[in-house]
Order: structure tokens, then C-alpha cells, then sequence
């Protein structure tokens, strides 16, 4: 009698829907606390922000194209939460399009009232992509677990979230997913690549995140001397 496989892991899905809530509660601060983004961190938050919203956009493509169609096809029972699912991916692309456009419009002024629209597209966005989030976690990916292997579920995440992303672009990904993260989560993010790719991006890319992320989180302090 041959063995039985894995149920899928898919612990990630929740690391990475932490990671997003994560920096759209630290834009919402940054944005509504004092002194307000001046300067290059303002250029660099409103570039963050459309970073992410291309992430989420490429995650929900994989998700639509092939994580939802596998599960379908494996367990057709999933078929109207599935269904519910994609309804939720069409109301929050307008709101994350809208989103990309006001963060961009940001960067690209200094004017207050820019600011105040990324507020509003963020909270817009936030309306009906954090309840989504939750129900993926909490309902889906129990789902999911139960209707495809392991080894179908890593073999969808390398197609998806890998293989078509340059080694820049994963390693951005990859020290953004590990930002703030607990040990245990820690290891499941890093153990995704194998080795040598792992040491490449662990090791190459630390500086340039933690740069980024200094330039969009902390005030910019004007040079010694600088005219106020």
C-alpha cells in the first residue's frame, strides 16, 4: 500500500497576508501621525505603496490562475466559497487600482491634499481587502489544505510566486515577508528557496531593505546646517 501524501502547508498564505496588513497599518500611521512625509520619504512611502499593490496583484493573478482552479478541479464541493473568493478579488482591484493612483499622485506632489486622498484610497482599500484577508486564513486555507498535497501547493507557489519574479524582486519580497516575523515563521519563509539561493538573498539583499525601509518609516533629518 503506497503512502499517503501531505496535506498542503499553507501556513505562507497567512505570513503573507501579515506582511500586507503590516505596512498598510504603518503607511496609515505615517501618513496621519506628525511631522508629515516631507521630501524623500514621502517619494519613498508612496513608492512602497505601489510596490505592494503590485504584489497583491500578482498574488491574487496566482491565486485566480492557479491555486483556485487546482483546489476546484481536486475538490468541486469548494466550488461556491471559491466563487465567493473571486467576487472578493474583483471589489478590491478597482479600490488597490485606485489606490496605485493616489500613492503615485503623492510621491509626485507636496501638496497636503494628496495626502488626505491617500488616506481615503487606504481606508477604501482596507474596507474591503482585510475582511478578504481574514476569510482566505480562516475559511480557505483549511480548505485547501484538505483538497490538494503539499506537494501540489509547492509546486503552484514556485510557478506563481517564484519562478517568474527576478532575484531582486524575491529578495525585496523575501526581507519584507520577514520583517518583524516571529522564529517559527521565520524558518517557514526562509526554507522556500534552497540553499544557495537562500544565502544570496538572505545576505545580498539585508542592506538594501533595510535602507528602503528606513527611507518610507523614519523622517528624512535635514543636513547639518541646512536652512530651515
Amino acid at each position: 500500500m503506497g503512502s499517503i501524501a501531505a496535506q498542503a502547508d499553507t501556513r505562507m498564505m497567512g505570513i503573507v497576508h501579515g506582511a500586507l496588513r503590516r505596512d498598510l497599518d504603518r503607511t496609515r500611521a505615517v501618513l496621519a501621525g506628525t511631522p508629515y512625509p516631507q521630501g524623500r520619504q514621502r517619494r519613498a512611502l508612496g513608492g512602497h505603496v505601489v510596490w505592494m499593490m503590485e504584489f497583491l496583484h500578482a498574488h491574487h493573478s496566482g491565486e485566480d490562475e492557479g491555486l483556485w482552479p487546482l483546489v476546484r478541479a481536486r475538490n468541486p464541493a469548494a466550488g461556491p466559497l471559491l466563487d465567493s473568493l473571486d467576487a472578493d478579488h474583483r471589489r478590491i482591484a478597482p479600490a488597490s487600482e485606485t489606490l496605485t493612483a493616489a500613492a503615485r499622485h503623492y510621491a509626485a506632489t507636496t501638496t497636503d491634499q494628496t495626502r488626505l486622498d491617500l488616506l481615503a484610497a487606504l481606508e477604501a482599500l482596507a474596507d474591503v481587502l482585510v475582511p478578504h484577508l481574514e476569510r482566505e486564513v480562516e475559511e480557505a486555507m483549511p480548505v485547501v489544505s484538505v483538497s490538494i498535497t503539499d506537494a501540489e501547493w509547492r509546486a503552484w507557489d514556485q510557478a506563481y510566486n517564484v519562478k517568474p519574479k527576478s532575484l531582486s524582486r524575491l529578495g525585496m519580497e523575501g526581507h519584507w515577508l520577514l520583517d518583524g516575523i516571529d522564529p517559527e515563521s521565520y524558518q517557514l519563509v526562509v526554507h522556500q528557496v534552497p540553499p544557495l539561493p537562500r544565502f544570496i538573498l538572505l545576505r545580498g539583499f539585508a542592506r538594501t531593505y533595510r535602507r528602503r525601509a528606513a527611507a518610507r518609516w523614519q523622517p528624512e533629518i535635514p543636513a547639518t546646517g541646512a536652512r530651515v
